[in-house]
This record gives C-alpha cells, structure tokens and sequence, in this order.
C-alpha cells in the first residue's frame, strides 16, 4: 500500500505502443522521453505493474526537498491508456491535478514542445482515453511535436511511420528538451515552465 508519510507523490505518462515494431515512430515519443528520464535518474529496469511499465523515483533539483515521482509507460497501446494511468492514481491516492501526460502530435512542427495544464484532447486519441479514465481534462499534458504531417498522408500513418534521417538529430534534441520540461514542471509553476519551453528553442 502507499505510504501516507510520504511527500505528495507526482505522476509523469508517456504515450506510445508497446513491442519492437512500433520502436522509433512518431507515436513513441512519450515512451523516448521517459526512457531518457530514466536514464539520467538511473532507474534501472522497470517493474511490471497498473497494465504498464513503471519506476519509482526521487528527483532533487539543487538542494530543494526531492519530489517522489512515477513513470508509466502503459503497456496497453495507445488508444487504451487511460486504464493503467487511473490504476496508478488509484493505488497511490494521487490525483488528475498531479499528472503529467507525454504525447506526439503530428499538428505541431517537428522540434517544437507545447505544455498545458489542461484542455481538450484535441483529437488524440490516448488523451481522449486519459479523460474518460480520470473522469476529467484537468491534467497537464506535454506535446512533443512530430509534424507538420503532409497533407497527402493519412494521419495514422503519418505517426506510425519512423523518422527520416535527416529527422533523428532534431527529434533527438526535441527528446532530451522534453525530459528538461518534465523535470522543471516536477519543482516548478507550471505557467513558468509553459512560458520557458513552448517558445521555439
């Protein structure tokens, strides 16, 4: 069971498809940017537990008091992720406000990060399951852009496809800004860190 003495707890989801096939699409950023937290956390391997796979973790920045923190990186695709993030909450008696979710979306230009606090889906389909599963869109949500998608190309094949050569340095760069935008919004206002990483870098 949680343990009530702790220090609130925070909640950091990323987004993707679980298995081999979907490794390095547009659609599996959310799960990059988690790996990259994780990594310089040094995590370790993740436990098996809520339908997805998650760390437990303490970040300090500086000398401030750390922040216990959860990554889920829900196992159940993308459309169904909604589950595992309110199994999570449940468990450890957390709350929508003290979410945040890492998504693609191919409507914003590849480089490019757009954190909220709250808001529409906006026609992605795993922030729509999030708010049928947490009853509510007050969660914070962190876009990482992979667009523009062409508008030749059908969407879902658009995000499903891997990134051009010429594509992996910016989306990489784009990846590591993320995870500096997911730790800021752990210690710090969130309208402050919107101010910071949704201009262009």
């Amino acid at each position: 069971m949680a343990d009530h003495d702790e220090p609130r707890r925070k909640f950091v989801v990323g987004l993707g498809n679980p298995g081999r096939r979907y490794q390095g699409t547009r659609h599996n950023v959310g799960f990059d940017v988690l790996d990259t937290l994780q990594r310089r956390w040094m995590l370790g391997e993740p436990k098996t537990a809520f339908g997805g796979l998650t760390w437990d973790a303490r970040y300090t920045r500086f000398d401030e008091e750390p922040v216990r923190v959860a990554l889920l990186a829900p196992q159940t695709f993308m459309n169904c992720s909604g589950q595992p993030t309110a199994q999570l909450l449940s468990f450890y008696k957390g709350q929508p406000s003290d979410v945040l979710v890492v998504v693609d979306d191919y409507a914003i230009d590849l480089g490019r990060l757009r954190l909220r606090p709250g808001g529409s889906a906006g026609g992605h389909n795993g922030l729509k399951d999030m708010a049928r599963h947490l009853g509510t869109e007050d969660y914070a949500r962190l876009r990482v852009g992979v667009g523009p998608c062409p508008g030749v190309m059908d969407s879902a094949d658009f995000v499903l496809g891997k990134f051009a050569k010429k594509e992996i340095e910016e989306i990489g760069v784009s990846i590591e800004r993320a995870a500096d935008a997911v730790e800021a919004w752990l210690t710090q206002e969130v309208h402050a860190v919107m101010e910071r990483y949704n201009q262009a870098p």
